[in-house]
Order: C-alpha cells, then sequence, then structure tokens
C-alpha cells in the first residue's frame, strides 16, 4: 500500500510538472532572455542573482516549515488517509503549484515587489492596506510560533541544537566561498554536506556537546530572537540564502530516506490507519472544510505567495527558472506530505496527539533500512523538521520586514522594520491571558487564516491576469473560489463554535478575517468590471 500511493504521488507529480507546468509557461511567456529585477535592480542585499540550485533549496525550505508534515498528520488522524492523500495530489498540482509559480511570475512583472503591491496596481491602495495589513500580522504570529518551537526543540534534544546551530555558522562561511571567494558550488557543496550530516551522529555521542548544547528554552528563544534579526538585515548571499539552501540538503535527505521506506519497506510496515473515518471527527469537526484547512501546506499555502514575492523573486537569475523554483518547489512539497502521511498510517494514530513525534518515529522506522539506528533516524527526523522551522522562522522574519515597509511606503529603514516585527512576535510568546500564551490563544485560527490569503493572491492574480497580460485566468478563478467558500465556512464555524466556548478573542480575530475577506473581494470585483484597462505605465508584460 505505501509503494503504491508513492508511485502514483510520484507519477501525477512529474506528469503534473510537465504538461501543466507548460501550459502556465505559454500563459506567461516566460522568456529567458528577459531581465529579472535581480539583474536590473541588483543592490547586493535582498536583490541578488542565484543558482537555481541554490535559490529551489532556498524557496523549498522556506516554503514548507512544519506545515507539510504537521497537517496531513493532523488531517489524517481526525479523517483518515485517503482524503488527505487525494486532497495532496489535486491541491498540489492544480491549486498551490499556480498560486506559487504566479505569485512569482507576477512579482517578477512587478519589479519584484509582494503581492501587496501588484494587488496596489491592479485592485487599489484601499485593497493594499487590508492585504497587507493581515499579512504582516500573519508573519509576526508566525515568527512568534515558529521561534518558540525552535526554541522547544533545541531545548529538548542537545544533538539538534548542535548541528541547527552548526549550519548556521557553516551558511556564512558557505556564502563566502560562493560569492566572494568564487568556489565552485559543486566544490563547496561537497565539503559542507558531509559536516552537516555528520553533525547529528557527532552531537549525539560528543559529552562537550551534551553539555554546551543543553540551555534553557528561554536562553534559545533570545538566542534565536538575534540570529532571525540577524538573517532578516544581512546580504540574502551571506546567510538567508546559503542556510537554507544547505538546509534543503537535510530535507532531500530526508526525503531519500523516507522514499526508500514507502517503497521498498511496504511489506513489512502494516498500515493501522483506517483510509477513511467519517464525515465528521469524534471532535465535531467536518471533513469539508476542515480538512482542507488543516493539510495547508501539503496542498496550497497563502504563506508560499509571501516568499514567492517576497525572498525569491528577487533572486531569480531567469524568468524560466520560475517553473522550477516555484512550481516544482510545491510539487516536491506534496510528495513530503505523502510521506508524513505514510508516518501516521503506520502508527494507525498521532502518537499523543504530536504530529512531530509521529514523523519522528516514522522516519526512524524508515531509517532502520538502510541500516541507521532508529534512535539516531528519529533525530535525523526531528533534525529535518527543525530545519524546515528554522527556513522559515528567518525567510518569515525578512518577509515581515519587506511588508511593514511596503505597508509603510518604504519610510522605515530594514533594521527599524526587522525590530518592530521582531519585537512583536517576542510579544505574542511572552504575553499571556491568563496562564496560556498569547500565540496559543490566536493559533487555532491561523490555518483558516492562511488558507483565505491563498483565496484572495489567486484573486489578486486572476485580476492581473485578465486587465495586464488580457488572458483568460480560469486556471486560477476556479481554485480561488473553491478555497474562498472554503476558508469562508471555516471560518463562520469557528466563531460559532467559540461563541459557544465564550472564547471572545478568536470570536473578535475570526470576524475581522471574515470583514476583511467581503471588502478585499468586493474590491477585487469591482476592479474587474471597471471599463478602463491597463494602468499608463504598465509593467506586467
Amino acid at each position: 500500500m505505501l509503494a503504491t500511493m508513492f508511485l502514483v504521488a510520484l507519477g501525477v507529480f512529474i506528469a503534473g510538472y510537465i504538461l501543466y507546468g507548460r501550459f502556465m509557461n505559454r500563459v506567461y511567456d516566460l522568456d529567458a532572455e528577459r531581465k529579472t529585477p535581480a539583474e536590473a535592480q541588483y543592490d547586493g542585499i535582498d536583490y541578488c542573482p542565484a543558482h537555481p540550485a541554490v535559490l529551489l533549496g532556498h524557496h523549498f525550505a522556506s516554503i514548507a516549515g512544519a506545515g507539510p508534515i504537521v497537517g496531513p498528520i493532523a488531517a489524517a488522524g481526525l479523517f483518515g488517509w485517503l482524503p488527505v492523500y487525494l486532497w495532496c495530489l489535486v491541491g498540489s498540482v492544480f491549486i498551490g503549484g499556480p498560486h506559487d509559480l504566479s505569485s512569482i511570475v507576477a512579482s517578477l512583472r512587478h519589479q519584484g515587489k509582494s503581492i501587496g503591491e501588484v494587488i496596489t496596481q491592479w485592485i487599489g491602495p484601499r485593497a493594499k492596506f487590508l492585504f497587507l495589513s493581515f499579512t504582516w500580522l500573519s508573519l509576526v504570529l508566525v515568527v512568534g510560533v515558529f521561534l518558540e518551537l525552535a526554541a522547544q526543540t533545541f531545548a529538548r534534544d542537545c544533538a539538534v541544537a548542535f548541528s541547527g546551530t552548526l549550519y548556521i555558522g557553516l551558511a556564512v562561511i558557505f556564502g563566502l566561498s560562493i560569492y566572494r571567494f568564487r568556489i565552485p558550488l559543486l566544490s563547496a557543496t561537497l565539503v559542507m554536506l558531509p559536516i552537516v550530516l555528520g553533525a547529528v551522529w557527532y552531537g549525539e555521542r560528543a559529552a562537550w556537546v551534551q553539555e554546551a548544547f543543553t540551555l534553557p528554552v528561554n536562553t534559545w528563544r533570545l538566542l534565536l530572537v538575534v540570529y532571525v534579526f540577524l538573517a532578516s538585515v544581512l546580504p540574502v548571499w551571506l546567510l538567508l540564502q546559503p542556510r537554507d539552501y544547505l538546509a534543503s540538503y537535510l530535507l532531500y535527505f530526508a526525503m531519500i530516506i523516507s522514499s526508500i521506506g514507502m517503497v521498498f519497506g511496504s511489506g513489512r510496515f502494516e498500515v493501522s490507519l483506517p483510509a477513511f473515518k467519517a464525515f465528521e471527527s469524534s471532535s465535531g469537526d467536518y471533513l469539508w472544510p476542515i480538512l482542507f484547512v488543516t493539510v495547508a501546506c501539503g496542498a496550497v499555502s497563502g504563506f508560499h505567495s509571501m516568499v514567492a514575492s517576497g525572498t525569491t523573486s528577487k533572486q531569480l537569475r531567469r524568468e524560466t527558472d520560475a517553473r522550477l523554483v516555484g512550481y516544482g518547489s510545491m510539487l516536491i512539497e506534496g510528495l513530503v506530505a505523502v510521506v508524513a502521511l505514510g508516518t501516521v498510517m503506520m502508527a494507525g494514530k498521532v502518537i499523543n496527539n504530536d504530529p512531530m513525534e509521529t514523523f519522528g518515529a516514522g522516519f526512524g522506522r524508515f531509517a532502520e533500512l538502510v541500516g541507521i539506528d532508529p534512535a539516531t533516524g528519529k533525530s535525523l527526523g526531528l533534525l529535518a523538521i527543525n530545519s524546515f522551522i528554522l527556513t522559515t522562522l528567518d525567510t518569515a522574519t525578512r518577509l515581515g520586514r519587506y511588508q511593514l515597509q511596503e505597508l509603510t511606503n518604504m519610510k522605515l529603514d530594514r533594521f527599524t522594520a526587522t525590530a518592530i516585527g521582531v519585537a512583536g512576535s517576542v510579544a505574542v510568546i511572552y504575553v499571556k491571558t491568563g496562564d496560556v500564551p498569547a500565540w496559543k490563544v490566536i493559533w487555532p485560527v491561523f490555518g483558516a487564516a492562511n488558507q483565505l490569503v491563498a483565496a484572495l493572491v489567486l484573486l489578486g492574480l486572476s485580476v492581473w491576469v485578465v486587465k495586464g497580460l488580457k488572458k483568460r485566468a480560469t486556471f486560477l478563478m476556479i481554485p480561488m473560489y473553491f478555497m474562498l467558500i472554503t476558508t469562508v465556512a471555516a471560518l463562520v464555524l469557528l466563531v460559532k463554535q467559540n461563541i459557544v466556548n465564550k472564547n471572545y478573542p478568536l470570536i473578535v480575530i475570526g470576524s475581522l478575517l471574515l470583514l476583511m475577506a467581503v471588502m478585499l473581494v468586493k474590491e477585487s470585483f469591482t476592479a474587474l468590471r471597471r471599463t478602463e484597462d491597463t494602468p499608463s505605465s504598465d509593467p506586467a508584460r
């Protein structure tokens, strides 16, 4: 069973990349000779052309986070593995992939600016204010939550902490080697990777590592605050890009081990999770719409558009690389979701109600097939997850800086904008409602909010394709309608449930999100109905 579902998913994603990717290539008329913002607006800090392999690693590691692991495992525990599996396949190929690729291309055609600026030009300034305000607040929450998760992971496993800290330092050396000393990419990669991959094995056995890296969680929080600030303000080639590139190999390594486990361990591992449980879970959640906002990054995520139009579009050296980096990364992420699904299928349930522990345990069993001790394999699996978390953490901090600068019409410098965002993220960790940190109070609404962003981005992209490119946008509009209806339904259910539970913060937040969605949809469809065509200065072509 595991082998069949993995090979079918692999076949679907390859076919989607070739056929649907070719279709979108024609829609956007991607041209390798057309200058990209990375070249035209090069500044050595944010705008910096990157080798496609390096940029693929950065983009894939940044968009993944823990989402394609935690979301599918949690959803499968509620509704069974089959509906999650089907959604990961269909969503990645026809919704998430087009959403991500289109976000990159739209940003490329608008001087590397964010989707918020694209919305400004084609829908209006009010829509920009609504969109950027919401996405900046979302990023503040993401940074806070992922900073907390990373700190907890480091405090719990010193081998993971040692490895994570080591390749932050190695990233700086790698960046200097490639961009300043002109060492070939392959040579630098071959030197660095064994060090990174061997760090977990060494960290578990070295006594000094056990002593030096066993630190309180609060210490790790403060160290990570310093790290994300530096990752946001330093030149992208020096820390952010090379760290994410090196981290991506940990993820590729984990994917290879998991793929071997899925294919060759299929007869050895028993699937004990039902294919389908029920349309309504034991906790009272309905398959639609809850499954589609729970799986998140494994099929589509609004956060991806912020990465695509934030850091990625500023580093693309050729337009044609957008298909590999944007569409390819989403399909790889879909495959990660399928592998994560395999781990919970073997476990039969979400172990200790912890998707990360479930994945780590399953990965340990996969690793045993290639001669790796299950305990070491589990640490490698947790390191892979932590790599996802760290890459999303540092990229999200930089994206928050971009969003706040654009929201204030570039009146804030990068240091001030970063400091404000990081301060907000620290606040959601330390400010409490009773005994509960603010992020835990707010986080339940994030799944629906994130998918709402995806729907609104698809709507904004559709307006650009219709008005700017003068082409049909059906391939974006159909996914947009589905995601918009689904997320609005999820928010209505959330508000209704919290009215019963008298959870007033979530009632207010959910209601504000619904209001924002209605206002942005109204603005967008008004823009589509306007008789005038394009702005006088048209960068869209």
